[in-house]
């Protein structure tokens, strides 16, 4: 409830801000209103001049950002037509991911993006991150930037840059190319060193060592007894326990049929529960032991798991993480999400898992704007190059005319592989 009113309370006072701004007309100078959204602005943009004195390696940079972009873009189309062929053939029932909130990635809005300070750092730092690639390199070309400022709907919800239209109009292809490019390339380059940080921070964690129980099998003792989850398992026969290796120490000495009794911590709750062994399931191997059907929290496995992901494989497993309904991608969410499972490391420092998640989310945004953005379409950054490109090529054979056709047909492609995914599932089972 208290939230409730928190929120109650920004939004009329964003209403009376808006309220009073608009009563001045003009508007002052530094602000710019875009319906509800209040836009602050600077024309000092000087400082963006700095980065002339390296033009020749930022060219390169930018040259490098368009190479990246056309290899991506064509991943991505690859992946769409791939993702829209496969639910063609399967057919799958609707999930909350093909809800249509889930679609674009607003923390709070989009169920799968909480709504905390790591996400809307990572948030704003993207939006900041790309509009200063395409400003640096607008200056590097020789385009004037106007100005720049960030935008507020309650809260920043975004940043821009505002480049001299003319400027950009009259610019060599090429110039303009490296300038929309330079955004993209921006957000992947931060998006892999922020994965990078936290994929060599998350070895620092370690994982406590007592048996903590977090999953029960079905229809053996353990879950006939609903025994609490998590718990951690304290003393077995009355034998203080200090890791799993110690249970099955003294599992391994009963047999199918034997009673053991198993004090479970549960939230500071010691409950002690008589639980009657039986035979271990076929899947996990013939023994003779009595087994009582409890899984243990494996945190080194985590930590492994997450250490081996920094690959291009990797990292796209990584960016699957907010969505993965798997045993695997559950055990994951701690990388980004405030969980339970933070409690079973001893971290080096405090607010450890913080960083942890704000370099994921970080890594998260920065790499999906970055992908998003290089698809051919316009008004994205990939599609100007795709127009550019394009332009070039039908240049050379005197058909520059059906330029703007093209990427036309090509954006309205696009724009319906996206929507089929979404869609295609709600059709099938209507």
């Amino acid at each position: 409830m208290d939230w409730l009113l928190i929120l109650l309370g920004c939004i009329a006072g964003y209403v009376l801000i808006l309220s009073y701004i608009r009563t001045y007309k003009p508007f002052p100078r530094f602000i710019t209103l875009y319906g509800p959204i209040i836009g602050l602005k600077t024309d000092q943009v000087g400082f963006f001049d700095y980065f002339k004195r390296h033009s020749g390696f930022l060219r390169i940079y930018g040259s490098i950002g368009v190479a990246m972009v056309v290899i991506v873009s064509v991943a991505m189309v690859a992946m769409l037509l791939l993702s829209v062929n496969l639910t063609l053939e399967l057919k799958p029932e609707p999930t909350p991911l093909h809800k249509p909130q889930n679609i674009f990635l607003i923390p709070g809005i989009n169920e799968f993006v909480p709504s905390t300070f790591a996400v809307w750092f990572a948030f704003f730092f993207t939006l900041v991150i790309h509009e200063f690639g395409h400003a640096i390199l607008c200056r590097v070309e020789q385009i004037a930037v106007k100005s720049m400022g960030v935008l507020f709907l309650i809260i920043p919800i975004g940043a821009f840059v505002e480049p001299d239209e003319e400027g950009v109009k009259n610019a060599l292809p090429w110039p303009r190319m490296r300038m929309y490019g330079a955004g993209i390339i921006n957000n992947i380059l931060i998006g892999v060193i922020s994965f990078g940080l936290m994929v060599s921070l998350i070895g620092m964690a370690v994982p406590i060592q007592e048996p903590v129980v977090v999953g029960l099998y079905q229809n053996y003792s353990a879950a006939q007894a609903d025994v609490p989850i998590p718990s951690i398992i304290r003393t077995v026969n009355g034998e203080v326990m200090q890791t799993s290796q110690d249970v099955s120490d003294i599992l391994n000495s009963t047999r199918p049929g034997d009673t053991v009794i198993v004090r479970f911590d549960h939230k500071g709750e010691l409950l002690d529960y008589s639980l009657n062994v039986s035979p271990w399931p076929e899947v996990l191997g013939i023994r003779e032991s009595g087994f009582m059907g409890v899984f243990y929290y494996n945190g080194q496995g985590v930590i492994d798991t997450v250490q081996s992901m920094f690959s291009p494989l990797g990292i796209f497993m990584l960016l699957s993480v907010p969505f993965n309904p798997s045993m695997e991608g559950q055990y994951l969410r701690i990388l980004g999400f405030d969980i339970q499972d933070t409690e079973y490391y001893n971290v080096p420092f405090p607010g450890y898992w913080e960083l942890i998640h704000l370099l994921f989310w970080s890594g998260f945004i920065n790499l999906a704007a970055g992908l998003f953005n290089a698809l051919p379409l316009v008004p994205l950054d990939g599609g100007f190059i795709f127009k550019e490109g394009t332009e070039r090529i039908l240049n050379r054979c005197g058909l520059a005319r059906y330029t703007d056709y093209i990427v036309s047909l090509v954006s309205t492609g696009m724009i319906v592989l996206i929507v089929a995914i979404f869609t295609l599932p709600y059709l099938f089972h209507i």
